[in-house]
């Protein structure tokens, strides 16, 4: 919070802002983050430029990535190991890669975003949790890509969205909002401990192989497949498959209720952990 202080006459009414640091538990001022919103499209935008910049294929490798990754996959288990899936396989994991993507390329560039922005945050006042939210909006971008693969998959079978479609961009935001739950507290925990970010690598990699991406829920006997739900990525990725294709991909309200509630626990915290911490950010970055 911000205590305004007014200046002598000489200054016609003008004002100073103090910042200062307050202890306990406070909820994210949201008429803050408001006022910073043009920093956010900046970071945003910045983010996007870096990554597309003097690249050889530009947007088409953010395309090309889900594609051949689940032609692989269609493959190796849809075609071989012939896992079950109700949808052809190519559709069913190029769905689930859409949303993995945005939370597996968050982990790797909010993790480290605060130690990679020293200078904004020893150097001026900014909100700080825009800049590990920054590198989450920005995957937006690719998401936005990826949809246009999966439509142009979907138009080669045939395939017609199921009505749930509509439900769809409320687990676009269930994405962004579990990416920022997750990223929030490894961005702080990185400032202190810079060798987290080396950890996330092997952290995505798992992280993926325990979420339905590759393969669909209905490999789990029913008894505990409303339980994978645990992890919140599981949740998103059987919410999408539930918006493009129906009931016909698994258990899928069970573990869509676990997950939002695992979800907003972890969001909580991090938050939680993010504000008590940033006070030290310069001091410690």
């Amino acid at each position: 919070m911000s205590a305004t202080a007014e200046i002598g006459s000489h200054y016609d009414a003008g004002r100073v802002t103090v910042i200062e640091a307050k202890r306990g538990w406070r909820p994210l001022d949201f008429r803050e983050l408001w006022d910073y919103r043009e920093l956010l499209f900046f970071l945003i935008w910045r983010d996007v430029k870096i990554r597309y910049k003097q690249t050889a294929v530009g947007a088409a490798w953010v395309a090309l990535q889900p594609a051949l990754t689940a032609i692989i996959f269609t493959v190796v288990l849809g075609h071989y190991a012939k896992l079950p899936s109700n949808v052809p396989y190519l559709l069913l994991t190029l769905s689930a890669f859409i949303p993995w993507l945005l939370f597996s390329n968050a982990l790797s560039a909010s993790t480290k975003s605060i130690v990679e922005n020293q200078a904004l945050v020893t150097k001026v006042y900014v909100p700080r949790v825009l800049i590990p939210a920054a590198p989450v909006f920005a995957g937006l971008v690719d998401m936005g890509v990826g949809f246009v693969v999966l439509a142009a998959a979907m138009l080669w079978y045939g395939q017609v969205p199921s009505w749930h479609i509509v439900f769809l961009p409320f687990f676009v935001l269930f994405a962004v909002v579990a990416s920022l739950a997750v990223t929030l507290g490894l961005s702080a925990l990185n400032v202190k401990y810079r060798d987290v970010q080396y950890t996330v690598p092997f952290l995505v990699q798992a992280w993926f192989f325990a979420t339905p991406v590759a393969y669909s829920a209905a490999v789990f006997p029913l008894g505990i497949r409303p339980w994978i739900g645990i992890n919140p990525m599981a949740g998103v990725v059987q919410g999408f498959r539930w918006c493009l294709f129906g009931n016909g991909v698994g258990q899928v309200g069970h573990i869509m209720l676990v997950s939002f509630g695992v979800t907003l626990f972890l969001l909580i915290m991090g938050i939680e952990y993010f504000r008590r911490v940033e006070r030290s950010f310069a001091d410690v970055v």
